[in-house]
């Protein structure tokens, strides 16, 4: 398919605009300025990224379902029977019968009695935070390594707000002790798979502190959905906790392979975020063609289990060969392994020096990870080749030894 280009847009100086570039200026001084990478084909194990054929290892396309058959056909499949999109909100006219096909389908995989889903992961969580805890009465407790949504989704809210030294339980269940008490609602959440670090979130001992104080649990479960537990089915699941979970959070983004996000819990919740939630209220509707892409991932999820042990498999081969390199992988229990490198400018040479190789992985520094912590982050698929992690381990180890990181 041939994409037209457009003519250069003009080019426009405006006074009260100038602090940008003072503000650019900065993130190009501390090596933070990045311009960003362009696929040019589908996501897959290998991608055209940049006019250059690479090995991908920095998609969230953990069962290569971007490109399945099943998927693709669905969707056009959806398209031709629905139209490109709905031009309406869900609360209005723009929720078809195909929307709740899949919230039904949703809450019948994770376990629960119903699910809403909404435009994006990020949105899910925002959405079910500052509709939750709408009261300055209320407390929301965090780990410090939650994702981004999870912080803005506290800061809309009117709740009060306290973090907890990642996945400390002494912290958190110190912090319950002294602010539970005369709150109207507490709730603790956590990401269930750290997007970061690719660290396990303690969800027994949560759920357990949590049931001393009578607080709200809520999981998100972004890079665990399709990826933790019996079919992909999350942490909940994979820690048989789900009906101690009242609020489980997945993306359809993933390793779905779509877009979008959902809440499955109570037919309750899911009546409440009808009426309460902001994301949902105000946003249009999925079209109908990603949400029947969704339908066929579910499918293959449930009936296709070699794809998830073909991810492991390869997570695990790789992770060890970095290891047994000399590199830092942190406490990395997932598919997500980082190789943690401990500077701005050195981790983006590597990344650099990796694209030369053919081999893409980004890197991740300040403020994205802490000071100190900046990394290259690595995510391993279903559809990567023996070849192709054995081509891009023997990189790391030229590259590492060039810049110094690896002494052997």
């Amino acid at each position: 398919m041939t994409i037209k280009t457009t003519p250069e847009a003009p080019v426009h100086k405006f006074s009260s605009m100038k602090f940008l570039t003072q503000e650019l200026d900065d993130l190009k001084k501390t090596g933070q300025f990045r311009n960003l990478k362009i696929l040019e084909s589908p996501q897959q194990a290998v991608s055209l990224i940049n006019g250059r054929e690479v090995i991908n290892l920095t998609s969230n396309n953990y069962l290569g379902l971007a490109t399945h058959p099943a998927l693709i056909e669905n969707a056009r499949a959806a398209t031709s029977a629905f139209g490109v999109g709905t031009a309406a909100v869900r609360s209005i006219i723009g929720t078809q019968k195909i929307h709740q096909n899949l919230e039904k389908r949703l809450a019948l995989f994770k376990g629960t009695e119903a699910a809403v889903v909404l435009q994006s992961g990020f949105a899910t969580n925002i959405a079910v935070v500052q509709s939750v805890l709408s009261d300055e009465q209320d407390i929301l407790i965090s780990d410090e390594l939650n994702h981004a949504s999870i912080i803005d989704g506290g800061r809309l809210s009117k709740a009060k707000r306290f973090i907890y030294p990642h996945k400390n339980m002494q912290a958190l269940e110190s912090l319950l002790k002294t602010h539970a008490p005369g709150a109207r609602r507490r709730m603790i959440v956590t990401d269930g798979v750290f997007s970061m670090d690719g660290d396990v979130a303690p969800l027994p001992e949560i759920v357990e502190i949590a049931g001393r104080f009578d607080a709200i649990v809520m999981v998100d479960d972004a890079h665990a959905s399709g990826v933790m537990g019996p079919q992909g089915r999350g942490t909940p699941a994979y820690f048989g906790l789900t009906d101690r979970i009242p609020i489980h959070i997945g993306t359809l983004s993933k390793a779905i392979a779509a877009m979008g996000g959902y809440v499955a819990s109570t037919q309750e919740m899911q009546d409440f975020l009808f009426h309460k939630a902001r994301p949902f209220l105000f946003s249009s509707s999925h079209p109908a063609s990603v949400i029947a892409t969704c339908m066929a991932a579910l499918d293959i999820l449930e009936t296709d289990s070699a794809r998830l042990h073909r991810l492991w498999d390869n997570a695990r081969h790789f992770k060890a060969g970095l290891v047994n390199m000399g590199f830092n992988t942190g406490a990395s229990e997932t598919p997500i392994t980082p190789v943690i490198i401990g500077d701005t400018r050195l981790a983006r040479a590597m990344e650099e020096r990796l694209f030369e190789e053919g081999i893409f992985a980004l890197s991740i520094t300040y403020p994205t990870v802490a000071k100190g912590k900046e990394r290259l982050r690595t995510i391993i698929t279903s559809e990567h080749s023996n070849q192709h992690l054995e081509t891009a381990l023997a990189a790391f180890h030229k590259i590492g030894r060039l810049l110094g990181i690896l002494n052997k």
